[in-house]
């Protein structure tokens, strides 16, 4: 591991390759537990596959953005480590299968070359931060967000507050009104606004929160109208103090901040969240936009090799529907469709090189699994697309009914029921062959996943899908729950897509055609899809679909699911979504030393806050070890405190002035400064040195200094 160590330059990335290679030998010796190994490879993306012994790897791309030289160094390692495909998400990471576990620090390193990581790609902590995918190029955009979802991420990466929380933690940056980083879906969702204030223009946000999609959806609340963009970063830091405190960890399927804030109250919430303000590693938080430093150009005197327009009707079509002038009235901007999200490295490389002089050095994976090129001046955009042609992705529709958005479903994912790829591509050959036309419209959304959990966003899509099953005759045939009328509304408001029915998934074709021959024979001129179905109503619909539900009328190729050449068998593993709950006392003690470990590090960087966090991890982290070795089941971080009160303190087994819940807390009632973190520090350590000691002698009782 030496020879890839010594090229890394970032010493804090060098530090977390070189911990990951030596937790995965400890492991392969057993001398970490499975499920703790779990959630450590987790927050370094490494994903456990449906097929095992090996991983699908997790790359995080802040926004969606990648220079021409990372898209390179991906396709490059993509062909080393993996099967030399790139798969783009809905979250606009780039994934890639089949990886080996042992070769994942060398893989980590080589992204690092190009400053690519997968660092807190999965796992229980904040996810990569999505954006629009035109934010800086955006005609209705009031200010370009990017350089503030650049700091946020910065920011949060491998900040104490969220690397072990409850569950996953998802943030978006809109570019305007229009909300097209669906602001209403994510625990924290924000839109840009400008506020005149003693005659000053302010940059400012609304914001949301606890919003999220999965099998229960969840709207936003608004938290604020306008919050100042000094206050941003802030204000997250906060929100997630309290989601690490009080959220559940017992129970992973309600575990999400928007269980949390039904529980208690949005009202409740935010006075939690007022609570720790005092606490925060900062007060204000300035983005200098000034400076942000933007894409290279392509030249204006580029020489662009000859080339010629096999479909010169097709070019005009696709200049229609997928190319835009941008808010820098010189340039264009042109999506690229990427069928089911998957482009070859090979494929990749070839465009990369032939579009170089032709594009700005800043492509953006969409959130719709698609790619968006920037800064083509309009001479150029025919030369564009003879290279896209060539390569064969130079499909039009971009974002319309064609443009279908799908996750790996049970190609690769653990907790599918039932193929999405399969099934979108069938999709897709529909709207191809019988309704072509349909390139143009980009009012209705089609979107799929293979299981409830809505990765594919099925929970806001005009028409969506997600797999299922049906028994028929003792047997099991894949299946489609169809959901209508989910999408965005705007400035922060959206549906939810209802569920209508359920049908045998080989009959999906025949849904899209009923539904689409419906509208097209019924719906009013110029009315909108969405309105269409609100009109209408969900009986109408159910009604409409209820005879494709006639199990009856089975043909033997109902119970082979798309893409499939077996009989179907559902075959669901444990998902990765989040890490598994570890009550493992002696792991528990050890977690505890390792957050101790770190206090001192960042005492030792000047790094207050960051201590002080680490001190109350180790105040819970060792508590919680102490309360299971009493056979007290824990979960929330506020529940381990108030228990080991009352199991320990009021008994008199741990005798604290004040209770325990008085010393952990002081967290929130004291400024981060360097006196406060070194006495709550040694506070911490003796608290875990006297744990330790009693651990080794279970019968003694233990007095507090």
């Amino acid at each position: 591991m030496q020879s890839f160590r010594t090229e890394l330059e970032n010493p804090v990335v060098e530090k977390d390759i070189i911990e990951l290679e030596k937790k995965i030998r400890l492991f392969r010796e057993g001398q970490i537990p499975e499920e703790k190994f779990r959630s450590l490879r987790l927050a370094r993306g490494i994903y456990g596959q449906r097929q095992p012994g090996v991983q699908m790897i997790r790359i995080k791309l802040p926004y969606g953005k990648m220079t021409l030289e990372q898209w390179k160094r991906m396709s490059d390692v993509s062909d080393e480590y993996s099967t030399g495909n790139l798969h783009l998400t809905t979250r606009q990471d780039i994934q890639i299968h089949f990886v080996s576990l042992e070769r994942t620090p060398e893989l980590w390193a080589k992204l690092d070359l190009d400053d690519i990581t997968i660092r807190e790609a999965c796992g229980n902590t904040v996810r990569n931060i999505t954006a629009s995918d035109k934010a800086g190029i955006d005609p209705a955009e009031p200010f370009d967000i990017t350089p503030y979802a650049d700091a946020a991420f910065r920011y949060f990466l491998r900040n104490p507050v969220c690397q072990d929380m409850g569950r996953k933690f998802k943030m978006s940056f809109s570019s305007s009104d229009a909300d097209t980083a669906w602001a209403f879906m994510h625990d924290i969702g924000v839109i840009p606004k400008i506020r005149e204030i003693n005659g000053q223009q302010v940059r400012g946000f609304k914001v949301m929160i606890g919003g999220g999609l999965g099998a229960q959806p969840y709207l936003a609340h608004v938290a604020y109208e306008f919050l100042e963009a000094d206050q941003l970063i802030p204000y997250i830091e906060t929100v997630l103090r309290v989601f690490d405190r009080n959220g559940e960890r017992a129970s992973r399927h309600k575990a999400r901040m928007k269980f949390l804030i039904q529980k208690i109250g949005f009202e409740e919430f935010t006075r939690l969240v007022e609570e720790e303000r005092l606490a925060n590693k900062v007060k204000t938080f300035h983005v200098d936009a000034d400076v942000w430093e933007e894409p290279a150009l392509p030249a204006a005197d580029a020489v662009l090799p000859s080339y010629t327009i096999k479909d010169p009707k097709k070019y005009e079509t696709w200049k229609a529907t997928n190319a835009f002038r941008q808010k820098q009235a010189d340039y264009y901007a042109a999506y690229v469709r990427v069928p089911l999200g998957n482009i070859s490295s090979v494929i990749s490389r070839q465009i990369i090189e032939a579009l170089r002089p032709a594009i700005g050095n800043d492509v953006r994976v969409t959130a719709n699994q698609g790619l968006l090129l920037k800064y083509i001046l309009p001479a150029h955009l025919p030369y564009v697309f003879s290279v896209l042609e060539t390569a064969g992705f130079a499909e039009p529709g971009f974002d319309s009914i064609a443009d279908i958005t799908a996750c790996p479903g049970t190609d690769t994912c653990n907790l599918a029921i039932s193929s999405s790829t399969g099934i979108a591509t069938a999709l897709e050959l529909v709207i191809q062959e019988e309704f072509p036309d349909l390139v143009y419209n980009k009012d209705i959304k089609i979107k799929i996943s293979g299981c409830m959990n809505s990765c594919g966003q099925h929970g806001i899509a005009s028409i969506g899908f997600h797999g299922s099953s049906v028994k028929s005759g003792g047997k099991v045939l894949p299946a489609l729950q169809v959901l209508l009328g989910g999408g965005i509304v705007g400035d922060g408001i959206g549906r939810v897509a209802d569920k209508v029915i359920k049908v045998p998934s080989k009959r999906g074709p025949d849904v899209l055609r009923s539904l689409l021959n419906d509208y097209e024979a019924n719906g009013q001129e110029s009315e909108k899809y969405n309105d269409y179905y609100d009109r209408q109503g969900e009986r109408y619909f159910y009604d409409l679909l209820k005879p494709l539900t006639d199990l009856t009328t089975l043909q033997n190729d109902d119970f082979i699911d798309w893409g499939q050449g077996d009989k179907f068998a559902t075959a669901i593993g444990v998902g990765e979504c989040a890490s598994v709950v570890i009550d493992l006392v002696a792991t528990l003690l050890f977690e505890g030393e390792e957050k101790l470990q770190s206090s001192v590090v960042a005492l030792e960087s000047n790094q207050f806050a960051d201590s002080i966090y680490h001190s109350y991890s180790t105040f819970v982290q060792t508590a919680k070890a102490l309360l299971l070795g009493e056979g007290v089941s824990c979960n929330t971080q506020t529940g381990i405190i108030n228990d080991f009160d009352k199991y320990f303190v009021e008994t008199g087994k741990w005798p604290i002035d004040g209770g325990f819940k008085e010393l952990v807390l002081q967290i929130n009632q004291h400024e981060p400064s360097e006196s406060f973190a070194k006495a709550y520090h040694k506070q911490a350590a003796d608290f875990y040195q006297q744990a330790h000691a009693l651990r080794q002698q279970p019968s003694a009782e233990v007095s507090a200094s």
